[in-house]
């Protein structure tokens, strides 16, 4: 299938690039709608076990293209809108419901759509020029977008995800660290090398408990601490007589580096 973005597919890790540079990468709607179904598909793709987002040139994404989408929207009646905030929000669902790792490579501005995508990433690595803007309520519109106002608090807490979707500001990447919105920021040079530095630990992990663990983190959001401890209970017992753990502990009798097979 052709993409109006990057893609490419290499022992095990899939990196996506946004491809619009003189636009800093806006969104389209044919963008929005192949980025929805590549990560519903995925989810049953056996060649990938990991993936990196990134922008080609100076942004990661800048959102919405003004002149492709919203003028265009402004033509449509209300369920026009909604086709289309229903279609953006479904890529953060199957983002969020592939049960294998997701890194954000943010190599610059990553604003609105472009930061909620970074957002929904299970990690997030910035290069030392990168900066972070969650434009909604600049332009008229809530910040509840794409799932932000769910994710924003669980990652910088209640207080800065207000601060971020009322006033819009521009994050650099050092603030962005320092709030927690970020796990490392790089030199820009290294970013791309440690987001696939990263991506080739995960690859070359358990890859089964790894796609357990983001899927029991996404299950437990809601739980009380019960039902949680019981949820975790059964997931850890279908681990324990899992293959990786088998040679996990056959490796450590050994004093040998496991190799696990994802099993």
């Amino acid at each position: 299938m052709s993409y109006d973005f990057l893609y490419e597919v290499h022992d095990g890790i899939a990196t996506l690039t946004f491809n619009r540079p003189k636009v800093l990468n806006a969104l389209t709607f044919e963008v929005y709608a192949q980025l929805r179904d590549l990560f519903e598909a995925l989810r049953y793709d056996q060649a990938v076990k990991a993936v990196v987002l990134t922008g080609e040139g100076h942004g990661f994404c800048s959102g919405g293209d003004v002149y492709q989408i919203i003028a265009e929207l402004l033509k449509r009646d209300v369920k026009g809108h909604l086709d289309f905030t229903r279609m953006t929000g479904a890529v953060v669902q199957n983002m969020r419901l592939l049960d294998k790792p997701i890194i954000a490579a943010v190599n610059g501005l990553a604003a609105g759509a472009g930061s909620v995508i970074a957002l929904a990433s299970d990690l997030r690595i910035a290069s030392e020029r990168a900066r972070f803007a969650f434009l909604f309520n600049k332009v008229g519109l809530t910040g509840a977008d794409m799932g932000a106002a769910y994710l924003l608090p669980r990652v910088v807490g209640l207080g800065r995800a207000m601060e971020l979707l009322f006033f819009g500001d521009t994050l650099d990447a050092a603030t962005a660290e320092r709030y927690g919105l970020v796990n490392r920021v790089v030199p820009h040079e290294s970013l791309l090398p440690t987001a696939q530095e990263w991506a080739r630990r995960l690859v070359q992990g358990p890859t089964l408990a790894i796609s357990m663990t983001k899927r029991m983190v996404n299950n437990e959001w809601n739980m009380d601490l019960v039902s949680a401890l019981e949820a975790e209970a059964q997931a850890q017992a279908l681990m324990l007589m899992g293959e990786d753990h088998r040679i996990f502990y056959e490796a450590f009798k050994e004093k040998a580096e496991p190799r696990f097979v994802g099993r």
